[in-house]
């Protein structure tokens, strides 16, 4: 597929203004296609030729101004307009359309549980033209009149309200001013729950074999739903920009969620089967403050140009954390953020794909670099870097830069100069220069405490291997004078880097210093040594889990950095998570433990032994929660707990009785995460799994099984696994991804060494044939990412320089070798100490 250039973008936008498509789609025509017809309204401003985007099954008809197009003309998805005369005209394009599995364009779905089937629309980037005909690109903005005819007994959802007309005719308002991928259709026989406030409709949706499950949960999301709502508009001077606000909780999503205005699509994970830790619950809301947040930035005022997407998602990002600690329960979310989110970016920042949180617009030449960049950077540095923004101009400036961004701007595009001019209209600090230094730049600063002591007090000394400025606070830690063991602050000091280089600490050497205490800016610290044994002793007796935050993250960084033997982590979280009070500080710490220490960090003779620790501390958690006081911190050890053991004894005494001994009882997610580690040690068969399948034979249930049977250490099982993977392209998205997880186990290294060479010229084959999205599963989920040597290595190097896989898989393959050469590194350092 032809991908659109910034250029021709330019180009299209100076010679048209878009006016009005009306849309009409048929969902009646059958399970492989749907009927599109589209006729868009458009002024030419001067003489010229361009092109509107369309990939259709078939493309029965084109007119132009009443005058008939040849359909042959359509050259892949561009369907050439030559001799355009200035003045309106109007475009009409009749096509058919392929349904999507992939979550790309017209998703459908149908449900094993009950048979009903479902659609819905993800348009991002460039995928509108899957649907119908469009100039897609952000700065063409248009408003939209949409028409759906739909089975019966379905809804239709969309951008605006919605109106059944009979006959299975469904109506939506017209929309204001929005950009082609903003556009959305979500139809089905869904479950709806609805209500008003503050006279604005709102509503839920998911499927309804999920029903019952939304229902628990229906207060929940529609009380943080509202209190985000208010929070935004006590921060924004321009009132929510639509006529409704819909959520639609969606099966087979690509993404966390989607910010169409007014109808958000979000991953139908969100609504849980199962138990779920309090954190995770958090997950959710942050995500609903996060798409909501989008309604102003994205929706309301939108990028020109792909290189600007930080806009959307740095900001979206920010404000999701920032107003879900504000206006809800979930008041420690900065460190989900901190522990978790963060580490996303400082991964992402160190890799040799990096690219700036705002890049030069020649950095982002088309639609499939673009792509690339919805990463670690755009999101969680992105925020990291609005938050340290907020702490040097203050939030009073910074809001009211915000506001008056929103008033320049709405329902137009706009681009960072346009961002900074309207900060730098509110404040005397040079916001240009600051954006200079943190969003055109790439890498992670790296903060260093050096303390000495002198008479009469210490000296503290902050060094900055790096280039942007920061300003932090530095935390200075006692131990408490009856235990003994406790850390006691003693002050929180806010310091400018590189401005104040050395500061006076009166009275004895704190026990603990700790650069970035509260996590305010982006940057890698380095304790002085006093400070890093104290931490390793003491961690779970800092007082602030923010702070702890900080520190688990600052040990991690040392073990990526080859400066803290893998081994060295594990001991400290066997030794603090047993006192660890914030949850998500022990989903964070285990998570790195289990899946990069002991996975990857630690050889194939260490690995035994990583995970006999880890099931050791999981073992101390359940008892330490058998009182029920702790059912999140409970739930998070059993889980580590199945998925560490190395002998299938305990873990099938569970299965078989339905129960872990004092709870929980195992719900549906515990089995099949059971199941599938019962089936990498080769202590169950096919038969076992067709029977849970049979138990649950929900759309998660055929994932589990998909997953299970991958995972099996069997050589039939295998074959047929890589084949579907590989061969018949008949997978879903998330059949795939859930085959592709279970595949590669270190345990069967043996069985699985003749498919590491496979795996680079399939994945690029694969990549060819099914586009983007299953690309990037096959180099996130289908990377043979056990196989820590150095001839895997080798392969994917030339695969990356011979083989010319598609962008999308290509960073997916950097990403992957730049993380088996850091393994490798950590195994090198630990071997040699």
């Amino acid at each position: 597929m032809s991908v659109l250039t910034r250029d021709e973008a330019q180009t299209r936008a100076q010679l048209i203004d878009v006016q009005r498509y009306t849309i009409d789609l048929d969902l009646t025509r059958g399970a492989d296609t749907f009927d599109s017809t589209t006729v868009i309204g458009f002024t030419t401003r001067t003489a010229g030729d361009t092109f509107v985007e369309v990939r259709p099954a078939t493309l029965r008809s084109v007119t132009l101004d009443g005058h008939p197009l040849d359909p042959a003309a359509l050259d892949d998805n561009r369907l050439p307009l030559t001799g355009l005369t200035p003045g309106p005209h109007e475009l009409r394009v009749e096509a058919a359309m392929a349904y999507s599995h992939t979550g790309e364009g017209m998703h459908r779905f149908t449900d094993p549980t009950d048979g009903e089937t479902y659609t819905y629309t993800q348009l991002f980037m460039e995928d509108v033209q899957r649907v119908f005909a469009a100039f897609d690109q952000p700065d063409l903005k248009a408003v939209f009149d949409l028409t759906v005819t739909a089975p019966d007994g379905w809804t239709v959802l969309a951008n605006g309200v919605t109106e059944d007309l009979g006959d299975g005719k469904w109506r939506a308002a017209t929309t204001p001013l929005l950009s082609t991928y903003l556009v959305a259709v979500a139809a089905g026989p869904w479950h709806s729950v609805r209500t008003e406030h503050r006279g604005l409709p709102f509503g839920i949706h998911c499927r309804r074999s999920l029903a019952p499950y939304l229902d628990a949960d229906a207060e929940e999301i529609l009380d943080i739903t509202r209190a985000c709502y208010d929070r935004y508009h006590e921060k924004f001077e321009e009132p929510y920009p639509f006529d409704s606000y819909d959520q639609a909780f969606v099966p087979e999503f690509n993404a966390g969620a989607m910010e169409n205005p007014g109808l958000v699509t979000f991953r139908d994970e969100f609504i849980h089967r199962s138990a779920v830790t309090d954190t995770e619950r958090q997950t959710r809301a942050m995500v609903i403050a996060h798409e909501m947040a989008h309604m102003w930035f994205g929706d309301l005022v939108t990028l020109r140009w792909w290189d600007d997407i930080w806009l959307n998602e740095s900001f979206a990002e920010y404000m999701g954390y920032q107003t879900l600690t504000e206006a809800t329960r979930f008041t420690g979310t900065w460190v989900d953020f901190g522990v978790a989110r963060k580490a996303w970016g400082y991964d992402a920042d160190q890799r040799p794909s990096t690219h700036p949180v705002a890049p030069d617009a020649d950095a982002v030449p088309d639609t499939a670099s673009a792509l690339l960049n919805f990463d670690g950077i755009s999101y969680a540095k992105g925020a990291s870097a609005l938050r340290q923004l907020v702490a040097w101009l203050g939030e009073k400036d910074f809001l009211a830069g915000i506001n008056t961004h929103f008033r320049r701007h709405k329902f137009a595009n706009a681009t960072l100069a346009d961002f900074i001019a309207s900060l730098a209209h509110h404040t005397d600090r040079d916001v240009h220069a600051w954006a200079d230094t943190w969003l055109r730049t790439t890498g992670v600063d790296t903060l260093t405490a050096t303390v000495t002591e002198h008479p009469g007090g210490t000296a503290l000394t902050l060094t900055r291997d790096g280039s942007r400025p920061h300003r932090v606070t530095v935390g200075i830690y006692d131990r408490d004078l009856i235990d003994g063991a406790t850390l006691v602050r003693r002050e929180l000091s806010e310091v400018d880097i590189p401005a104040d280089v050395e500061h006076s600490l009166p009275g004895p050497r704190p026990a603990l210093v700790v650069p970035n205490d509260q996590d305010l800016t982006y940057a890698k610290i380095r304790l002085d040594p006093h400070s890093e044994e104290a931490a390793l002793r003491g961690l779970s007796r800092v007082p602030d889990p923010l702070t702890r935050a900080v520190l688990w993250n600052c040990l991690r960084d040392m073990v990526r950095d080859g400066e803290l033997e893998p081994l060295t982590y594990l001991e400290a979280a066997r030794a603090h998570l047993p006192g660890e009070r914030e949850l998500a500080n022990v989903q964070g710490v285990l998570a790195f433990a289990r899946t990069q220490i002991a996975d990857r960090y630690t050889t194939p003779t260490e690995r035994p032994d990583a995970l006999a620790l880890l099931t050791d501390l999981c073992t101390d958690l359940i008892r330490r929660t058998e009182d029920g006081s702790d059912p999140g911190l409970r739930l998070t050890a059993v889980r580590t707990l199945i998925d560490s053991a190395a002998h299938a004894d305990t873990i099938r005494d569970w299965y078989d009785s339905g129960s872990v001994p004092g709870g929980p009882e195992l719900d549906p997610e515990l089995r099949w995460r059971i199941l599938g580690r019962l089936c990498v040690l080769g202590a169950v068969d096919d038969a076992v799994i067709e029977a849970e399948l049979t138990q649950d034979p929900s759309a998660t249930g055929r994932q589990g099984a998909a997953h299970c049977r991958a995972a099996l250490p069997d050589p039939e099982a295998k074959r047929a696994a890589w084949d579907a993977m590989f061969t018949t392209d008949e997978l879903s998205n998330y059949l795939f991804t859930a085959t592709a997880q279970g595949f590669w186990q270190p345990e069967q290294n043996d069985l699985l060494h003749p498919y590491v060479a496979r795996y680079f010229p399939d994945a690029v084959a694969v990549a060819h044939r099914r586009g983007p999205a299953i690309a990037d599963a096959a180099g996130r989920h289908a990377f043979p990412a056990h196989a820590i040597d150095t001839h895997t290595l080798t392969l994917g190097e030339s695969c990356i320089e011979d083989d010319d896989p598609i962008p999308a898989l290509r960073r997916r393959l950097a990403d992957q070798l730049d993380d088996l050469s850091r393994a490798l590194k950590i195994r090198t350092a630990t071997a040699a100490s």
